[in-house]
């Protein structure tokens, strides 16, 4: 159920997006604005990764395959550093524009499309934010996290930018009106400016994800459930591995125990074993790879 509505969720999203970039663009050309322009590109970029998104999803619910034997996981992460990679890239291009925008003197712009266009997008991102994540309190979607911080970024900037585009329509009638030909370019280096941390963070975290880096969280908590296990059934030794891809946990342990332990403790005494580490550990049997091995020879550590 999780799923399909994870599913359904992108593709509203998908197609909400599409709108805000068709409308960014139009009224982007209408009005002159590059920064509108700018902001209906990010948009439609935005949408085909979501697209992508909506994909892996999509995969992430089938059984494993003889070739993806561990499932489709390693995916996500995958498809988080591309949509951060493509937009970083795309803000720093724009980023170079304005400045030369700046520069070479700016361009008249006409603020009354550009103020209907931003009080539009700023309208819907707003909702789609709330909507989104109201729905990923049920489904806890990495993808939908990331789509949700994007229609929140998108709905403040596009307010700064109806701030903006407001003052300077005032500023024509005044005295400072040779100010507003530097409003575009100058709003531009400001919008690029503010989202560039946004993909900055995505590619970190899946980075993080890509290199197998441990959450410090997982592996305190796997250490938290291994002490009274060790004290209380008087086992010698335990390694511990701890990974994250995607939306999918690694936790493998591999404990050494006593000749006499090993001896005299069956396989239902391991399996209540297992049962009270994995009692321990918040992430849902679902979402997550748990292996524990049991050993009396320190070479199979």
């Amino acid at each position: 159920m999780s799923a399909r509505l994870e599913q359904r969720t992108l593709k509203l999203s998908i197609a909400t997006t599409l709108t805000v970039a068709s409308l960014g663009i139009l009224f982007g050309l209408v009005s002159g604005a590059q920064s509108i322009i700018f902001d209906g590109v990010f948009s439609a970029i935005d949408s085909a990764i979501s697209a992508l998104s909506l994909f892996v999803a999509r995969l992430l619910v089938r059984e494993t395959s003889q070739r993806f034997q561990h499932g489709y996981w390693h995916l996500e992460p995958l498809v988080a550093a591309l949509n951060g990679t493509i937009l970083l890239v795309l803000c720093f291009y724009a980023l170079i524009n304005a400045v030369r925008g700046l520069i070479g003197g700016g361009h008249e712009l006409d603020f009354g499309p550009a103020t209907v266009y931003a009080v539009i997008v700023a309208t819907i991102c707003f909702g789609m934010y709330g909507y989104e994540r109201r729905i990923n309190k049920r489904v806890d979607s990495e993808f939908l996290r990331i789509d949700t911080q994007s229609w929140l970024m998108a709905g403040l900037i596009t307010s700064a930018l109806l701030g903006a585009f407001v003052l300077a329509w005032i500023l024509e009638s005044t005295s400072y009106a040779y100010l507003t030909r530097y409003a575009d370019s100058f709003l531009l280096t400001i919008l690029t400016l503010c989202f560039i941390p946004v993909p900055m963070a995505t590619i970190r975290r899946a980075f993080k994800e890509i290199f197998l880096m441990a959450p410090s969280f997982l592996d305190q908590e796997v250490h938290d459930a291994m002490e009274p296990v060790m004290k209380r059934e008087g086992l010698l030794e335990y390694y511990s591995h701890v990974a994250k891809s995607g939306r999918n946990h690694v936790i493998e342990i591999h404990v050494l125990t006593t000749p006499e332990f090993a001896m005299n403790h069956g396989v239902v005494v391991m399996d209540e074993i297992r049962e009270q580490i994995s009692s321990s550990i918040s992430i849902p049997p679902q979402r997550r790879w748990f292996t524990v091995a049991f050993t009396a020879d320190e070479r199979w550590l």
